[in-house]
């Protein structure tokens, strides 16, 4: 899983988190498109129905409108029907919270660190946005959220903003990963992970699995094995 951890747990020890690598962020730059694909989940924030509430839909400027041709088009190739600034969506998003509009800012330049992933994930004919905000220091999530095409328009239907957190699409369901921490836990090796599976019912996402694993406690493998006394 991008964003939040390696690529498994060292031996006899808890995972590892990945911290800015290269493979872990999709570096984002104002008025580009950003076109990670996900293969591939705590907290619902909006668990009731989906939201009314809209944001703009970029073609260009933010609102413009993608032509019908171009909606078919998309339909058939998976691809959304007109490229979308990350950046500009969740800005003008009224769901997306001050403090993460506050914290989104470039890492270096104009680039900045969101992940953006096109698939379908609430049953619609235009593919869906899954976006996740990271943190410039760390490449944590601070933020996950789904927006739904709604005619020329994205609606925000799911966000998490209770860091870290880190959403992807797996299969046509959506799939949120949180990493857990104990007191004296470092921020590279959390104790466990919750991985909490949605899936689009309808009009909401509805729980359809939850996984908690708890980790070794062993820091890494990097403690010492038992002394062996020779026999006489």
């Amino acid at each position: 899983m991008r964003g939040l951890n390696g690529q498994g747990k060292e031996a006899g020890g808890r995972r590892p988190l990945a911290l800015m690598s290269a493979g872990t962020v999709v570096l984002v730059g104002t008025g580009l498109l950003a076109a990670g694909c996900a293969t591939g989940g705590t907290g619902l924030r909006d668990g009731g129905p989906a939201r009314t509430e809209t944001v703009a839909r970029t073609g260009g400027p933010v609102g413009s409108a993608a032509s019908p041709h171009a909606e078919t088009s998309a339909a058939a190739s998976g691809r959304p029907a007109a490229k979308v600034d990350p950046v500009a969506l969740l800005k003008a998003d009224p769901k997306v919270s001050a403090e993460v509009k506050r914290d989104l800012k470039p890492c270096t330049g104009k680039e900045y660190p969101v992940d953006v992933s096109y698939g379908k994930v609430t049953g619609g004919a235009v593919v869906d946005i899954v976006v996740n905000v990271l943190s410039c220091a760390d490449a944590l999530g601070r933020g996950s959220y789904v927006y739904r095409a709604e005619g020329t328009t994205y609606e925000n239907v799911f966000a998490d903003e209770q860091p870290p957190v880190y959403a992807e699409i797996d299969r046509g369901d959506l799939v949120v990963t949180k990493p857990v921490y104990a007191k004296s836990d470092a921020l590279s090796y959390p104790s466990g992970e919750d991985v909490i599976t949605y899936r689009w019912t309808g009009d909401r996402f509805s729980e359809q699995d939850r996984v908690h694993t708890d980790y070794s406690n062993v820091d890494g493998g990097t403690q010492p094995a038992p002394a062996v006394t020779p026999k006489n």
